[in-house]
């Protein structure tokens, strides 16, 4: 738990595992800067969680956009302490027949972003901070089709070990969370493919999916001084799945289409 008055920043943070995020850091007493795409999903954020909370459109492949989520932290609360950067997107497609414009933009959200929210917050942030970057398990373990996301989310683990390599000296911590599923709204299409999440399920050693406040769990253990000696590591969350065989989503794709 978050201990006393802390100022976060989460990207991505007006559904699923951003939102759960919010939710969480508020209930602990922290106040807390959303960015996120969404400009209804941000209404709603901000009618939810009403004072504990600042919103701003943010896409996180625009650094001026960043810079000036992580300035309204600043501006609004005096100081900034703790940073998700949790603003993803995937897509699905074998490397042949990749369109590079769509690789770019995976590449772009996931990887670009996560290193621009470490960069512009880390320049606010005193001793003390701590910055959280969500990969995936798709980070170590390899899935057909998705060759973008693997390589972003493997990046940004090691993005992760540098920036706190390069941060330790002023006292931030920078450590990644690496999700097995999760059912959000960036998921949800997997539900119409029963089969494909049944061997999700069937090859996660605990049987079933995450929820969003599971990670968000995870992630206020490492912003909290009871993680203080914690940083440069990534911190799988997948109920085992790492342990046994990615689905082949290809596959149930191409066998709910015939």
């Amino acid at each position: 738990m978050i201990t006393g008055s802390k100022v976060a920043l989460v990207t991505g943070g007006a559904s699923g595992i951003g939102l759960a995020t919010a939710r969480r850091f508020a209930r602990d007493g922290a106040v807390v800067v959303v960015g996120d795409v969404d400009t209804r999903a941000l209404a709603s954020v901000k009618s939810e969680l009403g004072d504990a909370v600042r919103t701003k459109p943010c896409d996180v492949t625009i650094e001026s956009e960043i810079e000036a989520l992580a300035q309204l932290a600043v501006d609004e609360f005096g100081r900034l302490d703790i940073a998700l950067a949790n603003a993803g997107i995937g897509s699905n497609s074998p490397i042949l027949e990749a369109d590079l414009t769509e690789w770019s933009r995976v590449v772009d959200v996931c990887l670009v972003g996560a290193f621009l929210t470490i960069k512009h917050s880390a320049r606010r942030m005193g001793r003390g901070g701590s910055i959280v970057v969500t990969t995936s398990l798709n980070a170590v373990q390899p899935g057909a089709g998705l060759s973008a996301y693997c390589a972003a989310k493997a990046a940004a683990a090691m993005l992760v070990q540098v920036a706190a390599l390069e941060l330790g000296q002023s006292g931030i911590r920078v450590n990644a969370v690496a999700p097995g599923l999760v059912r959000t709204g960036l998921t949800d299409p997997m539900w119409l493919l029963p089969k494909l999440v049944d061997e999700f399920e069937e090859n996660t050693p605990l049987g079933r999916h995450a929820t969003p406040d599971e990670i968000a769990n995870l992630v206020a253990f490492l912003t909290s001084e009871e993680a203080g000696f914690i940083t440069g590591s990534l911190h799988l969350i997948d109920g085992g799945a790492h342990t046994m065989r990615y689905p082949d989503i290809p596959a149930r794709i191409a066998e709910a289409q015939s």
